[in-house]
C-alpha cells in the first residue's frame, strides 16, 4: 500500500489544534482550582478572626483537599484542632505532614515541635518528651527545652528537670537557679520521707550554695536540723536567712522563735526580730516577737501592748482582734461571740495570695497549686499587700 504523505500534512495541523485546546482546557482548570484554593483559605481566615471555629476549620479542610500540598494549610489545620481540644484530629495532621517526602527541613522541625504541643495539650507526656527531645539543635531547641521543663515538672521528675534547667541557663535563656534550688529541695524532701536526712541535707546545703539569695533551701535545712535535735545550727541557719533574705522576713520569723527557745538564744533573736520589724512592720515578725517575750520572765511589754503598738502603726483588722482578744469589755458576757465574729472576719486576710493567678491558701506556698508558678506567693498575708 502507497504512504501518502499528504495524510500526514493534513493531520499536523489538526494535532496542533487539539494540542492547543487540551492545554487551554488543564490551564483553565488549573486557574479554577487555584482561584477555589485561596477562596477557601481567605474564608476560613475570616472565620477565624470572627472566632468562629467550626466554620474556619471546615474552610481550611475544603483549602486541604483542593490544594493538599500546602504546607501551611496543614499547620492551620492543626492548630486549630489543638485549640479547639481536638487534640487526636491535631496529631494526625501534623503526623501526616511528617510522613511526607517533600516537606523542608525546617518545616519537618515545625510540624515536630507542633507534635509535641499536641500531645503536651493531650496530656501524653511520655510521648511529648520523646517528641521535644528530637527538637535539640534545631531553631525550636529553647521551646522545646521550655516545654520539657514544664513537663518533668507536671510529672515530679526532678533530676530530669534539673538538668534541663542547667541547659536553658548555660545557653543564656534566663536565670534559672533559684528553679534548681527548688528541684534540689524537692528531692530533699522525698529522702526524709524515705529517712534519709543525711543526702538529704547535702541537697539543701547544694540548693543554698545555687541559690544564696532564696529563703527555701535555709528554711527546710533549718527545719530538718531542728527535727534531728540540732536547735543551735537550726536557729544560726535561720538566722543567715534573716540577713540573706529579708523579704521572706515574715516567713523565716515564726520558725526562728522556736528554734531560739530551743537554742536558748532567745535574746539574740528578740534583738533581731524587733530589728526586723522597725523596718517591716510585719504582723508575723510581731507575732514571733511576742513569743519571744511570752516565753522570756523578764519581758515588761505585754502581747496587748505590742498590738496596740502596731496599731498605731497599721490599720490592721487582724491586730485589732488579737488586742481585743485579751481586752475586758463593758459586757463581758458578750465577748466570746464578739471575737467568734471578729476571728471569722479576719480569716480572709490571713491567707495567701498568688501574685500570678490570685490563688487564696491558707499556708505559704513555694509552687502555687493553681497556676503552677514557682515564688508566686508573696511572704506577707492578704492584709499586708
Amino acid at each position: 500500500m502507497d504512504f501518502d504523505i499528504t495524510l500526514i500534512l493534513l493531520g499536523m495541523p489538526v494535532a496542533f489544534v487539539l494540542g492547543w485546546m487540551a492545554s487551554r482546557m488543564d490551564m483553565r482548570q488549573l486557574r479554577m482550582e487555584n482561584r477555589q484554593a485561596p477562596k477557601a483559605y481567605f474564608k476560613g481566615l475570616n472565620f477565624l478572626l470572627n472566632e468562629q471555629q467550626d466554620q474556619a476549620i471546615d474552610a481550611f479542610i475544603e483549602a486541604v483537599q483542593s490544594d493538599p500540598d500546602t504546607s501551611e494549610l496543614h499547620f492551620a489545620l492543626g492548630n486549630l484542632f489543638r485549640r479547639r481540644g481536638e487534640y487526636e484530629r491535631a496529631v494526625r495532621v501534623h503526623q501526616h505532614l511528617l510522613s511526607r517526602g517533600d516537606l523542608s527541613l525546617d518545616d519537618r522541625h515545625r510540624a515536630q515541635h507542633a507534635l509535641a504541643l499536641d500531645y503536651l495539650k493531650a496530656g501524653l507526656l511520655d510521648r511529648a518528651e520523646e517528641a521535644l527531645l528530637k527538637l535539640e539543635g534545631t531553631r525550636f531547641e529553647a521551646q522545646a527545652r521550655l516545654a520539657l521543663l514544664a513537663n518533668y515538672e507536671r510529672s515530679r521528675d526532678w533530676e530530669h528537670a534539673a538538668r534541663i534547667a542547667e541547659k536553658l541557663e548555660s545557653s543564656g535563656q534566663g536565670s534559672f537557679k533559684g528553679r534548681m534550688a527548688h528541684y534540689l529541695c524537692e528531692q530533699a524532701a522525698t529522702l526524709i520521707a524515705a529517712k534519709d536526712t543525711a543526702h538529704a541535707q547535702a541537697l539543701l546545703e547544694q540548693a543554698v550554695q545555687i541559690a544564696p539569695d532564696a529563703p527555701r533551701p535555709r528554711v527546710d535545712l533549718a527545719r530538718l536540723q531542728s527535727q534531728g535535735g540540732d536547735a543551735p545550727n537550726a536557729y544560726a541557719t535561720l538566722s543567715a536567712a534573716m540577713t540573706a533574705t529579708p523579704a521572706a522576713a515574715s516567713l523565716i520569723a515564726p520558725q526562728l522563735a522556736r528554734y531560739a527557745i530551743g537554742a536558748q538564744r532567745g535574746t539574740d533573736a528578740l534583738e533581731l526580730l524587733k530589728a526586723t520589724y522597725a523596718q517591716t512592720h510585719s504582723l508575723d515578725v510581731l507575732d514571733a516577737i511576742v513569743a519571744l517575750e511570752a516565753a522570756d520572765p523578764s519581758a515588761t511589754t505585754t502581747a496587748r501592748e505590742w498590738y496596740a503598738h502596731h496599731l498605731e502603726k497599721e490599720p490592721s483588722l487582724v491586730a485589732a482582734a488579737k488586742w481585743i482578744a485579751g481586752e475586758k469589755l463593758e459586757h463581758e458576757q458578750f465577748h466570746p461571740q464578739v471575737q467568734r465574729a471578729l476571728d471569722h472576719a479576719v480569716k480572709p486576710l490571713t491567707r495567701y495570695r498568688c501574685a500570678a493567678c490570685g490563688f487564696e491558701a491558707k499556708q505559704h506556698f513555694w509552687q502555687c497549686p493553681g497556676c503552677q508558678a514557682w515564688d508566686s506567693y508573696p511572704a506577707r498575708r492578704v492584709e499586708e499587700l
